[in-house]
């Protein structure tokens, strides 16, 4: 049975004034898709409130790491928040604050074990920022995300740069952080070969910032392949003393 919400609105350290939009942060698109079949008024699911919630988190996350590590170059500080806003760090907190109990689901995803798979987790934590933006504004999700998603662990535990290469998954956010420290064009990204059979692709993906950063890297999926890419090029500037070598599948 679905516990009741002001469990929920206590670990958040906020009671909703607008407990629809608390109710639509967390509704997957699988319940939306069966209710639409059953009711001519379904519930709206949370996929907006997840886009808005990322930037939001964003935000909120580089402001707090520069005003904690105002001696940090912008390279540490990069690969600090692609940590914090790493879906690995993500899917911790949010099944610290129990949010798989709270879900929406299909009988689909209930069936296939939704309430703890990562995406759906960590995409309804991403709402529930946005929700807590428009019930509550800006200074309460400060507080939230300072508290729960930054913390002083998520900070002091990556300190040590080298800690960093084991934790750091998520190259394409770095990347894309980094050029715009260093207001350079946002990455491009194009395929450059497909081969092998259909149920066993290679994918080459070549990665483009400005004119002088470029890098290809292989994967086993068109995303695997883009990481790697990223990859190259970021190491190449946080660390260009190294000779760049070819990334791995």
């Amino acid at each position: 049975m679905r516990p009741d919400l002001e469990s929920l609105e206590t670990a958040i350290g906020h009671t909703f004034s607008d407990r629809e939009i608390l109710e639509r942060a967390l509704t997957h698109s699988s319940h939306v898709h069966e209710r639409s079949k059953e009711a001519t008024l379904p519930r709206a699911d949370n996929e907006q409130l997840e886009f808005l919630g990322d930037s939001i988190l964003g935000f909120l996350i580089s402001e707090e790491l520069v005003s904690r590590l105002p001696a940090c170059s912008e390279g540490r500080l990069s690969k600090l928040k692609a940590h914090i806003v790493s879906a690995a760090h993500l899917y911790g907190v949010a099944e610290r604050l129990g949010l798989g109990q709270y879900l929406h689901l299909g009988r689909g995803e209930e069936m296939s074990g939704g309430r703890f798979k990562r995406t759906l987790l960590v995409d309804a934590l991403e709402a529930l920022i946005a929700a807590l933006y428009l019930d509550a504004g800006i200074g309460k999700v400060r507080e939230f995300v300072n508290r729960h998603v930054v913390g002083d662990v998520a900070v002091n535990s990556m300190l040590s740069m080298d800690h960093l290469p084991a934790v750091l998954t998520d190259f394409k956010s770095a990347l894309q952080e980094l050029a715009r420290a260093r207001n350079l064009p946002l990455p491009r990204y194009v395929i450059v070969r497909e081969e092998g059979p259909e149920h066993s692709k290679t994918f080459t993906i070549e990665v483009r910032v400005g004119k002088d950063w470029v890098a290809q890297a292989d994967g086993y999926s068109k995303k695997s392949a883009a990481q790697n890419a990223a990859r190259l090029v970021f190491e190449q500037w946080i660390a260009p003393e190294q000779p760049q070598t070819k990334s791995s599948l």
